[in-house]
C-alpha cells in the first residue's frame, strides 16, 4: 500500500489540515512570531553591551541572537518557555473530546482502521506542527541575525542551535502529550483546557514559591559545615528540577552558554584547576543529558498514559 493512502497517514494529514487553518493556530502563530521577532531586535541592538571583556562566550556571537536581552523584553528562549506550553495546549486539548462531542469519533473508529491509529496520528500531526514551527523561527531568527551583523555562525553554534531546536520540541511535546490525556479524561473541551492551564501555571509560578518555602524551613544553620551546604543546594535543585521548565531552562542554557560548566554545586576542589574556557558541544551535551532525558521521560510517560487511556475508552455513538 502507498505511504500515501495508508489510513494512519491520511488522518495525519488530514490533523495537519485542520490544525493549520484554525483560527487559534493562525492567533498563536501571530503572537509568537510578533514576540520573537522583538526579543530578536532587543538582542541586536543590545548585542555589543552582551559581549564583556573577558568573557568565555564573547566567541559565540550568534548564540547571544537568543540569549541577550536589555531587560525591556525577554530573549529568545524565555519566550520559548513561556509560549511554548501554550502551543502544545491549544493544539491537544480538544483533540478527543471535540471529536465525540461532534459525534464523529464513533464514525472514524466505525471504519476498517485500527484504534490506535487515531490517537497515534494525533499526535504525530500535532509534533510535525510544532516541529516545523519551531524551525521557522529558528532558521529565521538565525537568517535575519546573518542580514544583520553580517557574520555567519560557525559550525558548532549552529549545531548548538538545532540542539537547542530540538530540546524546544521535546518540551511542547510534553505538554502537548498532557493536554491530548486531558482531552480524553474529561468530556468538555473547556474543563480539559483549564486542567492543563492550571497544572502549566502550578509548575510556572506556584511550584517555586512552594520549594522557596521548603528551602527556607530546611535550610542549614550558621554552623552548618560545607559538604551539609552542598547536600542542602543539591536537594533544592533535586525538588526544583520536578518542574519541566526548570529542566528546559538548564538545557537551554547550557546548550546556548557554552561557558556553563556545571549545573549544580562545585566543591573548592573540583574548581582547583579548571580553566574559564567554553566547553566543547560533545560535554555541553553530556552535562545536560540528565536534563532532556527527564523532559523526554515525562513526554513518554503521557503518551503512554493517553495511549492506554484511549484504548480502554468506551465510545458511543450519538
Amino acid at each position: 500500500m502507498n505511504r500515501t493512502n495508508h489510513p494512519f497517514w491520511v488522518i495525519v494529514n488530514k490533523e495537519i489540515s485542520d490544525q493549520v487553518r484554525s483560527w487559534r493556530f493562525i492567533i498563536l502563530i501571530v503572537i509568537i512570531t510578533l514576540t520573537c521577532m522583538g526579543s530578536l531586535y532587543t538582542a541586536l541592538t543590545n548585542i555589543g553591551a552582551a559581549i564583556k571583556p573577558n568573557d568565555p562566550d564573547g566567541s559565540f556571537l550568534f548564540l547571544k541572537l537568543f540569549t541577550a536581552s536589555d531587560g525591556t523584553l525577554p530573549s529568545f528562549v524565555v519566550f520559548i518557555s513561556f509560549l511554548g506550553p501554550l502551543l502544545g495546549i491549544s493544539l491537544g486539548f480538544d483533540a478527543i473530546n471535540s471529536e465525540q462531542n461532534k459525534g464523529t469519533l464513533s464514525r472514524i473508529l466505525s471504519q476498517p482502521i485500527h484504534r490506535d491509529y487515531l490517537i497515534n496520528a494525533k499526535f504525530i500531526s500535532a509534533l510535525i506542527v510544532v516541529g516545523t514551527l519551531l524551525f521557522v523561527l529558528g532558521f529565521l531568527v538565525m537568517g535575519l541575525g546573518l542580514v544583520a551583523i553580517g557574520i555567519p555562525p560557525t559550525a558548532e553554534e549552529f549545531m548548538r542551535i538545532v540542539f537547542f531546536i530540538i530540546v524546544s520540541i521535546v518540551y511542547v511535546a510534553f505538554w502537548l502529550n498532557l493536554s491530548i490525556f486531558f482531552s480524553i479524561q474529561f468530556k468538555q473541551a473547556a474543563t480539559s483546557a483549564l486542567a492543563c492551564v492550571a497544572i502549566w501555571l502550578f509548575f510556572s509560578v506556584f511550584y517555586t514559591m512552594i520549594v522557596n518555602l521548603v528551602g527556607k524551613a530546611l535550610s542549614p544553620s550558621e554552623f552548618a559545615t560545607p559538604h551539609q551546604i552542598i547536600a542542602y543546594q543539591k536537594f533544592m535543585l533535586t525538588l526544583l528540577r520536578f518542574a519541566p521548565s526548570e529542566l528546559f531552562s538548564e538545557a537551554t542554557t547550557t546548550l546556548l552558554m557554552p561557558s556553563v560548566r556545571s549545573l549544580g554545586p562545585l566543591t573548592m576542589e573540583q574548581l582547583h584547576g579548571a580553566i574559564p574556557s567554553p566547553l566543547p558541544l560533545g560535554q555541553s551535551l553530556l552535562v545536560v543529558w540528565p536534563q532532556l532525558t527527564g523532559l523526554i521521560a515525562a513526554t513518554v510517560v503521557c503518551f503512554a498514559l493517553s495511549y492506554a487511556s484511549f484504548m480502554r475508552k468506551e465510545i458511543r455513538s450519538r
